[in-house]
């Protein structure tokens, strides 16, 4: 699932792909929001940290049906 992130003061926007479910992310934005980090491990391994008094907003993207092609 794609997993955009916007940060305060910042014109760019972090783009995670995540497995998981929307509720699974969505508990885990609200904690950080609630003060913390957010945590996210994309698809391949890596680990994103947002401070979580810094997110401006959070869009779920749908469960990944399947790509074609090559990543």
């Amino acid at each position: 699932m794609e997993v955009k992130i916007g940060i305060q003061h910042s014109p760019r926007e972090i783009v995670v792909d995540v497995d998981g479910s929307q509720e699974e992310i969505a508990d885990k934005v609200s904690a950080a929001v609630g003060g913390g980090t957010l945590s996210l491990t994309d698809t391949k391994g890596r680990v994103v940290l947002v401070p979580g008094d810094r997110i401006a907003y959070v869009e779920l993207g749908k469960a990944n049906a399947g790509t074609v092609g090559f990543r």
